[in-house]
């Protein structure tokens, strides 16, 4: 799967783009804390949910739960929000 890396992430990664196989979301999250450790902590929290300031969007659609089915051929799109006043 094709994964668009946000510029705050890009530390980990020092790229935009990644490529990981994974079967579902977490998977694939999980493929990238192995080739870029650390990484996941950043957009998954200690109880296994994705955090408030990331969403990750697969295919185009937002998707919330960790369990749902990545395509080896489909692209993740990681955003994480701004803040600031």
């Amino acid at each position: 799967m094709k994964v668009l890396i946000p510029s705050a992430l890009r530390s980990y990664t020092d790229s935009a783009h990644a490529e990981v196989d994974g079967a579902t979301l977490a998977e694939v999250v999980a493929a990238l804390d192995l080739q870029y450790p650390g990484i996941a902590f950043r957009m998954i929290d200690e109880q296994g949910r994705i955090r408030r300031h990331i969403r990750f969007f697969v295919d185009g659609q937002q998707v919330r739960d960790l369990a749902q089915a990545a395509d080896a051929d489909g692209e993740l799109v990681i955003v994480q929000a701004l803040s600031g006043g």
